[in-house]
């Protein structure tokens, strides 16, 4: 078989353009190669012969063997070396690189090409005997880690044991003779685990390693990375194949890698680290501490240099933040990699404000540059500075914010305990990618090896987790499930707390605080508030939480649940003695308790949005909620009969005889809403009076109020003109009594697909609407939500039945097409009509973006998640375009 389409590049014929198929590194690779920089020459196989791989069965197809053997052809005339040769031999490393950045999920193989014969010819050609058959062992090591599935501690026990019989403290320590014993051991590992002889034919080898490669696209750790960073499973990866160049040949040669600008504070100043007479994977595999980049100006100056001027060159091509891998060989640099950054909410932000200032990209592009995420992490929890600390260890601090949970010594057990809604601390000696689904599930990571660009530092700033990393105070007894630092033991269980930002490792949970906003993302909130066409409004039911979403940029209340305001501890009782009132005098006078308390509420969120509208719901929930558990109340009564305590039991009775006659079948479709101010007008009333005492008290006092007036659960346009008309009979009373004039506005909460259907009807009598969209998702969908998400929407969603949960993000086939219709059969016949959202995908991203699309004026959202909605609200606008 063969193919006319190209499946294979060479560096040459690379470039961003094509990086679809070349993946991130291949088109990198490409790119650097095109700017003259230093970069070892190789080809890239594209992500399309590995979809092909998996579509024959995990099997490289004829054709594609021949081409790279095509193309090795012009390396060996490149490098004038030749593939498997015995005297000067070509080696290559074979790497994934799939389009989106996924550090340490799949797989490499190094010093390629190397046998029995060749590594001779190395070791002739160099000089360097050790480092040729150190090379070797390495090549061996990872030749079965990869392309024949042993476990890779097979091998790093085998190392351990010959150190300790030599005497040796560090691999650096092993002679040529303890070397060539080694690599006759990994042999004997292969020939026991896989059942063959170490493969000595060099094209073998290559091939074999481009399908393990290829096969790695689909293996454990990559499949949760990308389940975790929401990355399709069909982009497949390209595969990487480079001449090699050694960081392994003495000092004057090393490996690293390099951050433009600091991924963690977002400091536009070089952060990496390296090691000298090092290869490969040392620096991010934790194996030996390395060193930070700046000492690198003095132990090789004119490296660093050239460092520095490559790094410059970089980030203005690509006018982002560059993450690059480099070789140092015998004094001259190599370039094996760079990619955009990965960085921490906070960089992210710093860097995309900075850039703007020094003129790389212009505000738009910096809005796009942060994901609402990253505004929503920044918020994550600091330790309180006046909190006392045991500092028991220290170490880098390798991705910021704090983290406290329970100790755990395996990824498993985290898993396992995060399952059962433990928050957990995963500590370990270094994370491996196979651990991914550990560091996902705790609060955050803890490693005694390794540095801040090490498997576990990458990861966790990645997920926004906190981090500390190369904590050598640490000692951990796997065994006893323990570790000891700092004269302390803890066990497994015990709390511990770690500062990603210090690297401090403390005794306890020590209290924390939720963080300000810096100055910079309060810069790029300007810039989005310029640009979004959405308004953002938050839903508080508190004077507190109006504070906090006033300071986080919303521009008024959209949803004040009232209801809310009647769950305290004190007012349950009133409220369940008016639900239960059989007269109207039980009724009145638990009213006339509830008035003042509403009144005071809704004057404490009027003072503190100063002016901004706020819109008031009229209580909504089933009045089931406000009374005591039936099946509890029964057991009750039941024990005091069996006591005998005649008192007490008549009450009881009485209480479960009213309970009974308000019980319902599905009382979140049943007596609830508007149907209770219908059937209950003074309820209602009583509100409205609140709401209205507490604005007048204001305008006394010369305060703006901008009230509003939400009537919820609307089916029937008639359900709405009988309650618009018996608030404004109340409003306008009290304002005449008053002698005082106020606008007001008066709309209902849309939340029943009827409501949608009928949108022109309610809207001509309607001041504005306000999509519920969590109570419309479940009458849409026919789902309960707490009931679905219990027991069946998870599994709707890993099977791919439904695309996404729609309580999170707006179903936009269904739910967003009522929404979308009803807002534009509203506007069509009231233009001065006012259209938001109150639902939780207010402060959802993609939710967002299609509340831009369906024409809404405003989304309202949780005040903590404000800042995240003016973001997302600007992108939406930016994209629109």
């Amino acid at each position: 078989m063969t193919s006319d389409k190209k499946y294979i590049y060479s560096f040459e014929e690379a470039s961003l353009d094509l990086k679809p198929i070349l993946g991130g590194k291949g088109a990198s690779l490409g790119e650097m190669t095109s700017l003259d920089l230093p970069v070892p020459p190789g080809m890239t196989i594209t992500t399309e012969a590995c979809n092909l791989y998996f579509e024959k069965g995990e099997e490289l197809p004829d054709f594609l063997e021949a081409g790279i053997e095509e193309y090795l052809k012009e390396l060996e005339e490149k490098t004038d070396k030749n593939f498997g040769d015995d005297n000067d031999p070509l080696l290559l490393s074979v790497r994934s690189g799939a389009i989106i950045s996924m550090p340490g999920m799949m797989d490499t193989v190094l010093n390629l090409g190397l046998n029995d014969k060749s590594v001779q010819g190395l070791a002739k050609e160099t000089e360097d005997e050790r480092f040729a058959y150190d090379c070797y062992r390495r090549f061996i090591q990872m030749f079965g880690n990869v392309v024949l599935k042993i476990d890779s501690h097979k091998f790093g026990r085998k190392l351990d044991e010959l150190k300790n019989e030599v005497g040796a403290d560090d691999d650096l320590d092993l002679t040529v003779e303890d070397l060539q014993e080694l690599v006759s051991r990994f042999k004997g590992i292969i020939k026991q685990e896989a059942g063959i002889d170490f493969p000595q034919d060099p094209m073998e080898q290559l091939i074999t390693a481009v399908e393990a490669v290829f096969s790695s696209w689909n293996n454990k750790r990559a499949i949760v990375y990308r389940d975790a960073h929401d990355i399709d499973h069909d982009l497949g990866t390209a595969v990487s194949i480079q001449t090699m160049v050694f960081g392994n040949m003495g000092d004057d040669s090393g490996t690293g890698v390099v951050f433009t600008r600091d991924p963690s504070t977002g400091a536009n100043e070089l952060y990496g680290e390296y090691l000298l007479n090092a290869q490969g994977e040392d620096v991010v595999a934790g194996i030996r501490t390395p060193k930070s980049i700046s000492s690198l100006a003095d132990s090789l100056p004119e490296v660093y240099e050239q460092l520095v001027e490559v790094t410059e060159t970089l980030e203005e091509h690509y006018q982002d933040m560059q993450d690059i891998e480099f070789t140092i060989e015998k004094g001259n640099l190599y370039l094996l990699q760079t990619r955009t950054g990965k960085r921490t909410a906070k960089a992210a932000i710093k860097i995309a404000a900075d850039m703007v200032a020094e003129g790389l990209i212009d505000e738009e592009e910096a809005l796009l540059r942060v994901e609402p995420e990253h505004i929503e992490k920044i918020l994550h929890s600091q330790i309180d500075p006046d909190a006392e600390t045991e500092v028991i260890a220290k170490g880098l601090p390798a991705s910021p914010g704090a983290a406290a949970g329970k100790a755990v010594f395996s990824a498993d057990e985290a898993e396992r305990l995060a399952e059962e809604g433990e928050k957990v601390v995963l500590i370990t000696l270094e994370t491996t990618p196979e651990d991914i689904h550990g560091v996902l599930a705790a609060q955050g990571v803890l490693t005694t090896r390794g540095g801040m660009t090490s498997h576990a530092a990458v990861v966790a700033r990645g997920m926004g987790k906190p981090c500390v990393c190369g904590c050598e105070a640490v000692k951990i007894d796997f065994e006893a499930q323990e570790f000891s630092a700092g004269g302390q033991t803890i066990n497994k269980g015990d709390h511990i707390t770690i500062n990603g930002g210090t690297g401090e490792v403390m005794v306890g949970h020590v209290d924390m605080i939720e963080p300000n906003l810096s100055e910079e993302c309060q810069q790029l909130l300007e810039w989005a508030d310029e640009i979004r066409d959405l308004g953002v409004r938050a839903n508080a039911d508190t004077g507190p939480d109006s504070s906090q979403a006033l300071e986080f940029g919303a521009e008024g209340i959209g949803l004040c649940r009232t209801e809310h305001m009647f769950m305290a501890a004190d007012r349950v009782p009133i409220v369940q003695k008016l639900i239960l009132s059989e007269s109207d005098a039980e009724a009145e006078e638990a009213l006339a308790k509830l008035e003042p308390m509403q009144c005071s509420d809704f004057e404490e969120i009027f003072r503190a949005m100063q002016g901004a509208p706020v819109t008031v719901r009229l209580l909504d929930p089933p009045l089931h909620e406000f009374l005591p558990d039936l099946p509890e109340l029964i057991e009750e009564v039941t024990e005091l009969r069996i006591e005998g305590k005649q008192e007490k039991l008549r009450e009881k009775e009485e209480l479960l005889r009213k309970v009974k006659n308000m019980s319902e079948s599905n009382p979140m479709l049943g007596f609830r809403g508007c149907r209770l101010g219908i059937m209950i007008p003074e309820i209602y009333k009583m509100q409205v009076r609140a709401v209205f005492k507490a604005a007048l008290k204001l305008l006394e006092e010369g305060a703006a109020v901008e009230p509003e007036i939400m009537i919820p659960l609307v089916t029937h346009v008639n359900e709405f003109k009988i309650l618009r008309e018996q608030v404004e009979e109340e409003i306008d009373q009290l304002l005449a009594e008053a002698g005082q004039e106020l606008d007001y506005k008066v709309g209902t909460m849309i939340e029943l697909p009827r409501a949608c259907l009928t949108a022109a009807e309610i809207a001509k009598e309607a001041d504005f609407f306000s999509f519920g969209t969590n109570d419309l998702t479940q009458t849409t969908f026919g789902f309960s939500r707490d009931d679905a998400e219990s027991k069946f929407l998870h599994y709707y969603v890993d099977e791919e039945i439904i695309e996404a949960n729609p309580f999170i993000t707006l179903d936009n086939k269904g739910v967003g097409k009522l929404v979308k219709m009803a807002a534009k059969d509203g506007k069509a016949v009231n233009d001065d009509l006012k259209v938001g959202i109150c639902g939780e995908h207010g402060g959802e991203a993609e939710s967002i973006a299609y509340c831009q699309e369906y024409g809404l004026d405003y989304v309202s959202c949780s005040p903590y998640r404000a800042p995240v909605a003016r973001l997302a609200a600007a992108q939406a606008k930016i994209q629109s375009e």
